[in-house]
């Protein structure tokens, strides 16, 4: 399938319901920022930190093709070369994902499309000549289509760069847009690659497909964040169900990147929604409605023990 990163195509994808109500979502979250609070600074840096841990849990399940827990990922963030009790390869795995998401760090600030390649090193992928080929060129297609876009702030996310991020509903539109059909566009390239062997619908099969697509969980990420909206969490089976619904290299552009972006348009909402919970999360607040909810069940529990006993005349 031909690369295809075209202002139209954009411009279709930016009018799906799907797509402007995450985008809503996006806007509101984006509002919040630059912060100041010192409890909401630490609420994200802890939200920054537990989306690794999440992201590479999900890339090591795909890549062993076994469970993998949040103990295991927070393991190996935290330092861990092994577990005891635990397989080896997933730990490797997880050492994989966490290197890779180190290789790519630099891309969202400054575009440098190599890293990307170096972070799909690290994965290992079965990328022959021609994929590699096809994902570099098509990588330095998207920077050029963004750049010429003017859709790249002076600064990231958070807002800690020289400008405020503009957290106008259509410009958030037209940035998850542009995402959703980068993603559709590399992931024609990744499949027009793979073994035919790999098309039929076995769950191994469908894995594999998937490994061979992994730097996608990492790159929507850094491209999410070089176009100032936040990041997206996309689980194992979730990016599975992608790459099977998206149909592979039998499905023409127009048809697939509608399938993608209606697909990942909820999770990036879903996504939002928690990271805005995340920051705006006050421990007192939280201690004090759990207390409420608590006395609110015993009152319940102790009516329900009483419904039946009779009142005195």
């Amino acid at each position: 399938m031909a690369f295809c990163m075209q202002d139209n195509t954009i411009a279709r994808v930016s009018i799906l319901p799907e797509v402007r109500e995450s985008a809503q979502i996006g806007a509101q979250l984006i509002s919040l920022w630059p912060l100041t609070d010192a409890r909401q600074l630490d609420n994200d840096a802890k939200y920054a930190e537990t989306l690794q841990v999440r992201v590479t849990r999900a890339m090591a399940a795909i890549m062993t093709g076994r469970e993998v827990t949040i103990p295991d990922a927070e393991f190996v963030y935290e330092g861990a070369n092994e577990i005891p009790g635990r397989p080896q390869a997933i730990v490797e795995a997880l050492l994989a994902a966490n290197d890779s998401c180190d290789a790519m760090a630099d891309y969202s600030r400054a575009g440098d499309t190599t890293v990307v390649m170096a972070a799909a090193g690290d994965l290992k992928v079965d990328w022959d000549e021609k994929t590699v080929t096809g994902v570099a060129s098509a990588l330095a297609e998207i920077e050029n289509a963004i750049a010429n876009s003017g859709t790249v702030d002076e600064g990231d996310v958070r807002g800690n760069g020289s400008t405020v991020v503009s957290a106008d509903l259509e410009a958030v539109t037209q940035r998850l847009a542009t995402v959703t059909v980068a993603c559709d566009s590399l992931l024609g390239v990744i499949e027009d690659g793979a073994d035919p062997a790999l098309a039929g619908g076995d769950s191994e099969s469908q894995r594999l497909r998937a490994c061979r697509a992994l730097p996608l969980m990492l790159y929507i990420n850094e491209l999410c964040e070089r176009l100032s909206i936040p990041r997206i969490f996309i689980t194992a089976r979730q990016f599975i169900d992608l790459i099977v619904a998206r149909g592979g290299s039998s499905s023409s552009h127009k048809e697939s990147v509608l399938i993608v972006a209606r697909m990942l348009a909820p999770l990036a909402a879903a996504e939002w929604v928690k990271h805005r919970e995340d920051v705006l999360w006050d421990p007192q607040e939280a201690k004090k409605k759990a207390k409420e909810e608590d006395e609110r069940k015993n009152r319940e529990a102790l009516a329900a023990k009483f419904v039946n006993v009779p009142r005195n005349a």
